[in-house]
């Protein structure tokens, strides 16, 4: 019922925002003789406001058509590389003659980056994306949205996600780096978990870990509190709704992404209205730039998606309730998962200081957990100066995290492609 109230108020108001929309244009008009007058400009800049917290924000675009590599832009096209009907793993694939000239014959690492499914699109990643390019193969999960998945393609649980993590990894095939970003930390930590009991070929050369919940007992925020003082029927019965007959997810059970943008905004509600006052000011005074980044910034943040009921409250419960991963009770599909099992596979921890989702000490938990990585092989860092979302994107991100990530990265190869290499250069001496 709640969702079906919310698509009826969202289309209650259309008419107001399209007289918004024309008051705004007629404001700004240069036939307007008022034009430039304050109260003209006063009128716009209200028209604008309106329109932009009664929109729709739709899904947003990467916006990535180029990188540059060694002072060469190189064309950039975002390719489908694997695909299944939750996910996508999308290829941003750059321009082969071009990146030869720019950089020679020499090949880049094959990067995943594994997107949170936890309310917004992929494309928060804008940011992440394009410092990795230059740099690296890189390949994103473009996690779909569940109100635009029939209920025909069937249910879709923290068990799948993991199928879908170690899916993707195969695919890429051996020397892959695994880049988990925030909400999938534990599934992907537990994927290559269950990869290396397997001694499977395709586990990851290296796994970063960036401000995620891999035990949200440690310093734990406001997210993780609510998550504790709150049983699994309030949650059921307050965020769980059904999809409209306006979608092609029709009737499926979800937790709807307005539900999830409320629980964001109101961690901060201050610091947003805030900058839609000041968002109003810089419309009066014709600030673009200030207005410019206003607008890039919420057109992003304010785009939610869906999530499907079975993973959300899996995900609730063994993350959040119980910490089933970091208490060695986690299990997929019968199988435990033991991060023990992780040998040759290379672990990097990276937290900020002022994170208030994941607090410190949440993603150092994989340390605790991979206790048969030799030291060598790990790292940890925590990025002084930034909140959650300064992790993966951002000035400090681009010059202080990702040097970090790069330089781990290539510091280690698959314990399967040594083997081959070792094998390679013993056949050579032989011959």
């Amino acid at each position: 019922m709640l969702y079906s109230l919310y698509e009826l108020g969202h289309l209650s108001v259309a008419p107001m925002r399209i007289a918004a929309l024309m008051q705004s244009s007629m404001m700004r008009s240069p036939m307007n003789p008022m034009a430039d007058t304050e109260m003209a400009r006063t009128a716009a800049a209200a028209s604008d406001l309106f329109e932009s917290v009664t929109r729709r924000y739709r899904k947003p675009d990467w916006n990535l058509p180029t990188t540059t590599v060694n002072g060469v832009d190189v064309p950039v096209t975002v390719q489908s590389a694997w695909s299944k009907p939750w996910c996508t793993m999308l290829h941003f694939e750059r321009d082969a003659e071009v990146l030869k000239t720019a950089r020679g014959a020499k090949t880049d690492p094959s990067v995943l980056i594994v997107a949170p499914m936890s309310g917004h699109y992929a494309t928060l990643l804008r940011d992440t994306v394009s410092t990795f390019l230059p740099d690296h193969e890189v390949y994103v999960t473009d996690w779909a949205d569940a109100r635009m998945v029939p209920v025909l393609a069937g249910r879709f649980d923290l068990n799948d996600y993991i199928d879908y993590v170690m899916g993707m990894l195969r695919s890429l095939g051996p020397d892959t780096h695994v880049v988990a970003v925030c909400q999938p930390g534990p599934a992907v930590l537990a994927a290559v978990a269950l990869m290396a009991a397997e001694d499977d070929p395709c586990t990851p050369a290296t796994m970063t870990i960036m401000g995620s919940p891999i035990d949200a007992r440690k310093s734990p925020t406001a997210p993780n509190k609510l998550a504790e003082t709150r049983d699994l029927d309030w949650f059921k019965n307050n965020m769980i709704h059904s999809v409209p007959a306006l979608y092609p997810g029709a009737f499926r059970r979800v937790y709807p992404g307005f539900v999830q943008l409320a629980s964001f905004m109101g961690m901060n509600l201050s610091r947003h209205v805030d900058a839609h006052k000041a968002y109003f000011e810089n419309l009066v005074k014709g600030d673009g730039d200030s207005t410019d980044r206003h607008r890039d910034f919420y057109d992003e943040y304010l785009a939610v998606m869906d999530l499907s009921e079975e993973f959300y409250i899996q995900t609730l419960v063994e993350v959040f309730q119980e910490y089933t991963l970091a208490n060695g009770t986690m299990k997929h599909r019968g199988v435990s998962v033991d991060p023990g099992a992780i040998t040759k596979t290379a672990l990097l921890t990276v937290e900020g200081e002022n994170d208030d989702i994941s607090g410190i000490g949440q993603t150092q938990a994989a340390h605790d957990l991979c206790v048969n990585i030799p030291e060598h092989m790990r790292s940890d860092y925590i990025q002084p100066a930034v909140g959650h979302y300064g992790v993966f994107s951002g000035r400090r991100f681009r010059t202080e995290i990702y040097p970090r990530v790069r330089d781990f990265m290539r510091s280690f190869k698959t314990q399967a492609s040594r083997t081959d290499k070792r094998a390679k250069l013993k056949l050579v001496a032989e011959s």
